[in-house]
């Protein structure tokens, strides 16, 4: 189902260095994998819903809420960097016009 000039190329994608025994190895495992995807492709899903995972899950995490501080200055001082009334961050974005 997949070659080993197969294997070469995704190693070579995925930036992989390998050696030819492992060349040969993951032919082998990567044609038992797709073998597998072809023998669930033949099962009738007809009536089955599409869905992205086999179990419900809920949400267990708390709902944010905003909540004042009690003192600006406080929560001012705990950060590394200020400038005025704000926090001041490393800059991110690229501001060179080119």
């Amino acid at each position: 189902m997949i070659d080993t000039e197969q294997v070469k190329k995704i190693a070579h994608l995925a930036r992989l260095e390998i050696t030819p025994e492992q060349e040969e190895q993951f032919t082998g495992q990567l044609s038992s994998i797709l073998e597998y995807f072809d023998q669930l492709s033949e099962l009738d899903t007809t009536d089955v819903p599409p869905t992205t995972r086999a179990i419900e899950i809920k949400n267990i995490t708390r709902s944010d809420s905003m909540q004042p501080y009690p003192s600006r200055e406080e929560l001012l001082k705990e950060a590394p960097e200020q400038e005025g009334d704000f926090f001041k961050v490393p800059q991110i974005l690229n501001t060179d016009e080119e």
